[in-house]
């Protein structure tokens, strides 16, 4: 199983009503949300750690998990209120408002984490869960705790507008980018971690833990550079882009779906992947995010909408 861990919460989407006011209405979401989602109607077997409030939103939420065929067994429950994310869209582009004070989601600590068994063979980290505290201290000692047992992922997905404090998030975030076997960033991500000048290429050979780091260009496409400097680029597919929400959140989905079907997620093993099992996870993340972009929302594609998805 793979276990995302990190915030499921409520996306409040706008839409103009009949008499041309904006309106917004409520859908389950959240990066790590998203990518739970995508997993499991992929056919991958995943389950979810968050801060579930046993609200309407969070039973809301549960309730969208299940139907996706995301285990929720590991989520810790409290009747804290659910995070609400207010999302604005430009130009197909998300800008969002969050509020999460005292959330079901922000108030986990460690000593609310579960014992993981040997069924949880991957572990998925990131979004706005690595910011806010207590949580996100909660999240960076779990990953502590099992780096080095079985292979972690974390995409950062950094918003500076929703950091509070830089000088402890950085210091956080080099901890967990440091116990970290995959590390997922966008361009404009890694331009934020390490500031300069330099090419992507140089600033990647900055980041120092990861065996596998992947930078995506938006439309341009993704790399993947190994630990020994070399690396591969797949353009990403074209598709006419209706919107981006959760557009990064499936294509980890499908990146880490594919090295799960071909048996690379294991600990010694994905340290060693070639050039070939990247290019053909990156191509299959790339078709997974492709359906994802071309309709409203965060609604990842079933696998029998992905040719191959079974392969």
């Amino acid at each position: 199983m793979i276990l995302c861990c990190g915030e499921a919460l409520i996306d409040m989407i706008p839409f103009h009503t009949d008499t041309g006011q904006t309106a917004y209405v409520p859908h389950t979401g959240g990066a790590i949300f998203n990518t739970a989602i995508a997993l499991g109607r992929l056919g991958i077997p995943v389950g979810m750690l968050t801060g579930l409030s046993t609200d309407l939103h969070g039973q809301a939420i549960e309730a969208d998990l299940k139907a996706s065929f995301v285990d929720p067994t590991f989520s810790i429950r409290s009747r804290r209120p659910t995070t609400l994310a207010f999302v604005q869209l430009e130009n197909g582009q998300a800008d969002y408002t969050f509020y999460d004070e005292n959330s079901a989601g922000r108030m986990i600590g460690p000593h609310d984490l579960p014992t993981l068994p040997e069924t949880v063979n991957t572990l998925y980290f990131g979004g706005i869960s690595l910011v806010v505290e207590p949580a996100a201290e909660a999240y960076a000692a779990l990953i502590e705790q099992y780096a080095g047992t079985r292979p972690i992922m974390v995409d950062p997905n950094i918003r500076p507008g929703f950091i509070t404090d830089e000088v402890s998030y950085r210091v956080r975030l080099s901890r967990i980018i440091a116990a970290c076997d995959i590390l997922k960033v966008s361009d404009k991500d890694l331009a934020w971690l390490v500031p300069g000048s330099q090419s992507l290429c140089g600033k990647v050979a900055a980041i120092s833990g990861p065996s596998i780091v992947i930078v995506t260009e938006g439309g341009t496409g993704a790399t993947a550079y190994l630990a020994d400097g070399t690396s591969i680029h797949v353009p990403a597919q074209k598709v006419t882009v209706v919107d981006t929400v959760g557009a990064g959140d499936t294509f980890n989905a499908g990146f880490l779906a594919r090295l799960f079907q071909a048996g690379l997620l294991r600990m010694g093993v994905l340290q060693t992947v070639s050039l070939s099992d990247l290019r053909n996870a990156l191509l299959f993340a790339h078709q997974v995010a492709a359906v994802t972009v071309s309709r409203v929302g965060a609604n990842p594609p079933h696998a029998d909408e992905i040719p191959g998805a079974a392969s």
